[in-house]
């Protein structure tokens, strides 16, 4: 991907802020919210959430289901610009990301906000890009759109890897290995 292909960071914006008011508007998008933040019992990540300082699910749901949501919209303001999917998935900090996984788990209502309105929502694992960075593309459409980005949530690509580093150490340290991936637990063994 290049960002002399990508459309002017002026026309992503303009096209997200219409797609996410379009997307709020929407007489589901209540459920669409709720069922998303409702989500949380199976939030099990360990390496996307709690790279955020001091993170809280409840306090940190709400807001960052805003972001998903404006990652989504720039996602789909790129897409709706270029026609190209590729092309669509423009860099997304981690946290942020894994919030977009928890609303494209409620398949069902997204989908039908979106047909209705004409949208296509972008996210293909494979293709997706994690490498946010400060004053790059994807930040650039944000401000435009909506301000300066939170950073508490829209980390650069480097602080995700050192913190993730940490978080690798401290989980190794209680016996999961590959940061929460593997484990050596016997659940029959262990007095309950």
């Amino acid at each position: 991907m290049t960002e002399t292909e990508l459309p002017a960071p002026t026309l992503v914006a303009e096209a997200a802020q219409q797609i996410l008011t379009t997307l709020k508007a929407d007489h589901e998008f209540g459920a669409f919210q709720a069922a998303s933040l409702e989500y949380s019992e199976d939030w099990q990540c360990f390496t996307g959430f709690p790279v955020v300082d001091r993170w809280n699910l409840e306090a940190d749901s709400a807001p960052l289901f805003e972001e998903g949501l404006r990652a989504l919209a720039l996602k789909a303001a790129v897409h709706a610009l270029t026609g190209d999917e590729r092309e669509a998935e423009i860099p997304i900090a981690v946290p942020v990301d894994e919030m977009t996984h928890a609303m494209l788990a409620q398949a069902q209502l997204l989908t039908r906000i979106a047909d209705a309105h004409g949208i296509s929502i972008i996210h293909q694992t494979d293709q997706e890009h994690t490498d946010y960075r400060a004053g790059g593309y994807t930040h650039e459409c944000y401000r435009l759109a909506w301000g300066e980005p939170p950073a508490r949530y829209w980390l650069d690509h480097e602080e995700v890897v050192r913190r993730r580093d940490v978080l690798a150490g401290l989980y190794e340290s209680i016996g999961m290995g590959r940061s929460g991936r593997e484990h050596q637990l016997d659940f029959a063994a262990v007095a309950g």
